[in-house]
């Protein structure tokens, strides 16, 4: 282990980096769409309670890992518990990572697609058919959708060859506030839509009789892709921090800024998809169909369609620097490799693994996994499976293997007491894994 680790500079720059990977699609294209295909508020308000009782515990359990260990996702697993397959789950995390990234990019390329389309007026004048079509047009084509893609993953390259305090973090320091001001301004003209409080009271008040299994398994896939959970980010994000970092001020944070900003996502399409009297359970159309269609509907459409683009795109490139890194973290620990050739070539790996998932709504979309096309059988694959089972195996392996008391040791590391350590303790090692068991058994075995 010849080069010492690299650190964060600041508390404000981990905070940012580790909100930024929080914030991604999973906040502003996942969780509107969620929302609406499960119901509206129930599915918010199981949301919140999933994000409090496994979201905040498992980013504080995924950070002490990192911060202890100083190492990558398998690096963390092997120096608590040597010559055991442990290390395992950490694999999980790193698969996890690089599929999530590979389908991720293609969505990011459609958005900077639309950033260039509004920008050029492309959108000007276009009926809501003519909107779709070219919609349509953009993802079947087998080429243009890979180059956008290509585009998308080497911006992450750009920024994550830079290493952590000098392209992550600063990177994050400036995009992050970026993406909260594109936020507010779209917010506040959505909400002030003639129609758009009837979206408000659909978003916010719980219809219980939505309330099923499927409800509850989708919105914790929603914790887990829109904080990063279960794929090793916020374990890779934690080995860079300091002893004085007080780990649970800072998860919690990061957890609330993530909600903050799904909830803001929501008052920015649902509202405006009402006022409009649209449909707001048509899923991923809903952002890249029926929100242009909005759109061009009200005065200076083309500039707040822009606006909105580019905050995706945005926060997508915040989450997909955290995803890569994961993956560059672990090649430098256990491979050796310099930065540069690790960020080079996972980068290239993962955007051609990603290259399927673009075909997959074109060329290739007769070709179908359990009824899913390649792109939304990865989404599907990675959030209802893979995350859960790699924060059930991570919370299994620090409330009993590695030990709470340990943790809870190591969380104190800072200087600060953690006054809900029992409580913790008790999360981690017995409410979080019987919780995580029962939504993955029932939705493997649903009979």
């Amino acid at each position: 282990m010849a080069k010492e680790r690299e650190q964060w500079r600041s508390r404000v720059g981990f905070v940012f980096a580790a909100a930024g990977s929080a914030v991604g699609l999973g906040n502003i294209w996942r969780f509107p769409t969620a929302a609406g295909l499960n119901g509206g508020g129930a599915f918010v308000l199981v949301y919140l309670i999933l994000i409090f009782v496994i979201g905040i515990p498992l980013m504080m359990v995924e950070l002490t890992l990192g911060r202890r260990t100083k190492r990558s996702v398998i690096g963390a697993f092997k120096v608590l518990k040597q010559g055991s397959p442990w290390w395992l789950v950490g694999a999980l995390g790193v698969i996890s990572g690089f599929v999530i990234l590979s389908f991720y990019s293609v969505i990011a390329g459609w958005c900077l697609a639309y950033v260039v389309s509004y920008a050029t007026g492309q959108f000007s004048g276009l009926s809501p058919g003519g909107i779709e079509d070219q919609f349509l047009a953009l993802v079947s084509n087998p080429v243009i959708p890979v180059l956008w893609h290509a585009l998308f993953m080497a911006m992450t390259i750009g920024v994550v060859i830079l290493g952590v305090a000098k392209g992550i973090e600063r990177w994050s320091k400036i995009l992050m506030p970026i993406l909260l001001v594109l936020l507010v301004v779209l917010a506040v003209r959505s909400v002030t839509l003639e129609g758009a409080s009837e979206g408000l009271y659909w978003l916010l008040r719980p219809d219980f009789t939505r309330l099923d299994f499927l409800t509850i398994l989708g919105a914790l896939g929603q914790v887990f892709f829109s904080l990063s959970l279960g794929m090793g980010a916020m374990l890779t994000y934690g080995s860079y921090l300091s002893k004085k970092e007080n780990i649970p001020g800072s998860a919690a944070y990061i957890a609330l800024t993530d909600v903050g900003i799904a909830l803001l996502a929501g008052l920015i399409i649902i509202p405006a998809v009402f006022a409009f009297g649209l449909d707001p359970d048509t899923g991923p159309p809903l952002i890249f169909i029926t929100l242009p269609a909005v759109f061009q509907s009200i005065p200076l459409g083309n500039f707040f369609g822009l606006m909105f683009f580019l905050l995706i795109s945005i926060a997508a490139l915040t989450s997909a620097i955290s995803l890569l890194e994961v993956v560059v973290a672990w090649s430098i620990d256990e491979l050796g490799w310099q930065r540069r050739r690790s960020t080079i070539l996972s980068g290239l790996a993962i955007f051609l693994l990603g290259i399927p998932s673009s075909l997959s709504e074109g060329v290739w979309a007769d070709f179908q996994i359990i009824g899913l096309n390649i792109l939304s059988f990865a989404d599907s694959l990675t959030a209802n499976l893979l995350l859960p089972l790699g924060g059930l195996l991570t919370t299994i392996f620090v409330g009993w293997v590695w030990g709470a008391k340990k943790a809870v040791g190591e969380l104190e590391e800072s200087g600060d007491s953690f006054a809900f350590g029992g409580v913790w303790s008790v999360l981690v090692k017995y409410v979080m894994p019987l919780i995580l068991i029962y939504i993955l058994y029932t939705g493997l075995f649903p009979g």
